[in-house]
């Protein structure tokens, strides 16, 4: 492994020496490939350097106490039992970064929302959802724009499909998929009874066209008037887009833009996401068929989080990590759930590998 670290380490220097060529900064998107490089090997090597001064420093130690006298060898006993605690942690962490990563762990996501069981409430409540992760896009840094909304009169939402770009995008969000359930009282409800609602999210890694190929002939595209709020030109001009790949029949309709060109990019974006979704499960049979179960219907009964208003607490089902902080998470302080939730399932695919081994 050691070996496998210190080439690692002299890539990463390799790199440190490249971005700094003013030649290569000249070349924006050679740069940023460089960079994002550069970034994913750094926090190994970080990792790396760290757990190689411990094991210096613990050998240090050990050598002092062997030669020292008595008071020296009180002060590197300390230093001994200091660094045997914390290296075993570090030297695991350091397993975990040198997991092969998901191909698709860089890249931005298609992020859908739909309501499910609940009526009302789970539409108030998928527009709730929607903006929570809107508000974590922000604090990531990253851009989040809405493709497609569909309101109800009420103020939530039937469904919703949107784009996250930035860093990372997909590593973070992809254990978002799955059913959220809420537990609350409804504006609607006098006797003050509690409801439970329930939505579906679903994170699917986006496509870039190098990674699916599309026959046009494959495709039916279809305008027609854009329905709902946008202007005068709305219900006027054929500006909607409605896209049917014909051989597995995914239909994708986009009418956020008032340009049908603008709506038929975005629409290919989104059936792009889908149609590469629709090739990993069919290779991937297993992994397939997990994303359904964790996905679901949108019943009441499937969930991988429940948000429980009255008792101001979230639960995530998969990790049993509960959080008393509701009002701070629909705030898209989501951090201690992603970064548990990768931990977990980087931890689960060490143990696999281990017992492959």
């Amino acid at each position: 492994m050691f070996e496998k670290l210190a080439q690692i380490e002299k890539s990463y220097d390799e790199l440190t020496e490249q971005i700094s060529q003013p030649e290569f900064m000249s070349d924006m998107s050679t740069y940023a490939k460089l960079m994002k490089q550069h970034r994913s090997l750094g926090e190994i090597v970080e990792k790396y350097r760290e757990v190689r001064k411990m094991t210096e420093d613990l050998q240090g130690a050990k050598d002092l106490a062997d030669a020292a006298d008595d008071e020296m060898k009180e002060m590197a006993a300390l230093e001994i039992a200091e660094i045997e605690e914390k290296l075993p942690a570090a030297e695991e962490e350091l397993k975990l970064l040198l997991l092969p990563k998901d191909p698709n762990d860089e890249k931005n996501v298609i992020l859908e929302i739909r309501a499910g069981t609940g009526g009302d409430e789970a539409t108030l409540f998928a527009a709730e959802i929607l903006r929570m992760y809107a508000r974590y896009a922000e604090r990531q840094g990253w851009k989040m724009d809405i493709l497609e909304v569909t309101d109800t009169g009420v103020g939530g939402i039937k469904d919703a499909t949107a784009v996250i770009e930035g860093d990372n995008v997909y590593s973070k969000m992809r254990f978002e998929s799955g059913v959220h359930r809420v537990q609350r009282v409804p504006q609607t409800e006098t006797s003050g009874r509690i409801h439970t609602s329930a939505i579906t999210v679903a994170v699917l890694p986006e496509a870039e066209e190098v990674d699916v190929q599309i026959n046009q002939n494959d495709l039916r595209i279809d305008t027609f008037c854009s329905s709902g709020p946008g202007g005068q030109s709305v219900n006027t001009t054929y500006s909607a887009v409605r896209i049917t790949h014909l051989p597995t029949n995914v239909v994708v309709s986009m009418q956020d833009e008032k340009s049908q060109i603008k709506n038929r990019e975005k629409a290919m974006r989104v059936l792009r996401a889908r149609l590469q979704e629709l090739e990993e499960q069919k290779q991937h049979d297993a992994l397939s068929a997990e994303r359904k179960s964790m996905v679901g219907s949108g019943d009441r009964s499937e969930k991988i989080r429940t948000y429980n208003f009255k008792e101001n607490r979230v639960t995530d089902h998969r990790i049993g990590l509960t959080v008393h902080q509701l009002e701070l998470v629909m705030e898209g302080q989501l951090d201690e759930f992603v970064e548990t939730l990768r931990t977990h399932y980087q931890t689960e695919k060490l143990k696999a590998e281990a017992i492959a081994a």
